[in-house]
């Protein structure tokens, strides 16, 4: 196959809110279970190790009009809370078996009771995620929820969690997770043989297909991705900040870059890298986890950890990515992001690196307005 329909493939599975390569998944594993959680992570290991299928849902994006969820929201809540709910009323959940949400905000935390309620057949839990590193206890708390939902999932499955089949998943997402890595620093150090959309429709794909085809197809990327042709262009370096669990719809992303900027590094889809370092596999596999969700985690705007402050990770993956600019892309109603903002843009006033601040929603089909911001952003800083 062209490598190159590699990113159609790519945009197609991003795009199915059919889930037709789940439903494939399920036929060929008869009595096998789909778990599907809410961005922005999930232990996604744990759901691997029980036999079942771990599914990552984004919302509908811009391919759904919305026509019952807002009967069940208020009208400040985000699009991607309306969307996966408006998912579940007109049936394209139905190859779930389950859907786990946990600790992103308010509204997040209400869908998943919202879900219970419209959705009694379905196994629906909710994951309590510490909100205090810096506690001795953090660790032990959630190694305890993970075994909650472990003898969950063992109860739906009816097959235990072996220790040594936890430790081969985690050796499988840790091996995912450092392709992702290794994609990312591709794009950083060749913005111009490897697009920002690219990067995330091949990083995105692994939130519906299994993480073996998941890491072949990025190994296969990360081969072919040398030899493409391209010429470097005149382009600003940016960083893409705040679009950690509503995604921006991929025309946007496109545009960004159409209008002069390179996008070297940003928070799309960031529980594919949730961790730093890998996750360590012994004999305890579930404490490992739970650890490293502790002391291994990336920064994020839904994750406090002030041992190591949000504004002070943003400033270095500036520095690291070597950017000239912050693109800030956050969606419509997005609190947790617009929270972040604030200490974010005083962090960047401080080291001096220029910032746009963009707004967005998943359903959006204009840009017009957005393409005039960020073309007077690059001429202001092209010609300063």
């Amino acid at each position: 196959m062209d490598f190159e329909r590699t990113f159609d493939i790519g945009t197609d599975l991003v795009s199915d809110l059919d889930f037709a390569r789940v439903r494939q998944w399920k036929d060929q594993h008869p009595g096998g279970a789909v778990i599907g959680y809410f961005p922005v992570y999930a232990p996604a290991e744990i759901i691997h190790a029980a036999g079942m299928l771990p599914v990552a849902l984004s919302g509908g994006g811009d391919r759904l009009d919305i026509q019952h969820a807002d009967a069940r929201f208020g009208s400040f809540i985000c699009s991607i809370i309306k969307t996966t709910l408006e998912m579940g009323l007109r049936e394209h959940l139905t190859v779930f078996d389950g859907v786990l949400f946990s600790s992103i905000c308010d509204s997040a935390r209400n869908l998943c009771f919202v879900m219970k309620r419209n959705f009694p057949a379905l196994y629906t839990d909710f994951l309590h995620l510490p909100h205090n590193p810096s506690s001795a206890a953090s660790i032990d708390f959630l190694a305890s929820e993970y075994r909650r939902l472990i003898q969950e999932l063992e109860r739906m499955g009816g097959r235990p969690v072996t220790a040594e089949a936890l430790n081969e998943s985690i050796l499988l997402y840790n091996r995912n997770r450092q392709l992702t890595r290794d994609l990312y620093r591709f794009r950083c150090q060749n913005p111009h043989l490897l697009r920002a959309w690219e990067s995330y429709v091949l990083v995105r794909a692994g939130n519906v297909i299994p993480v073996e085809e998941h890491n072949q197809l990025l190994q296969d990327a990360l081969a072919q991705l040398p030899s493409r042709s391209g010429r470097p262009r005149d382009s600003i370096r940016i960083v893409a900040e705040g679009a950690f669990c509503e995604q921006p719809p991929l025309d946007l992303i496109k545009l960004v870059e159409d209008v002069g900027c390179y996008v070297v590094d940003d928070d799309f889809a960031i529980g594919r890298s949730w961790f730093v370092e890998d996750v360590p596999t012994e004999d305890d596999p579930i404490h490992a986890l739970a650890e490293s969700y502790v002391n291994r985690a990336v920064y994020s705007s839904v994750r406090h950890d002030f041992r190591a402050p949000r504004w002070e990770g943003l400033a270095t993956k500036v520095k690291q990515a070597r950017a000239d600019a912050v693109l800030f892309l956050i969606a419509k109603f997005c609190e947790p992001a617009y929270f972040d903002y604030v200490l974010f843009k005083k962090k960047l006033d401080e080291i001096g690196v220029p910032h746009l601040l963009l707004e967005f929603e998943e359903k959006q089909f204009t840009f017009d307005r957005v393409r005039t911001e960020v073309e007077t952003f690059v001429e202001s800083l092209v010609f300063d």
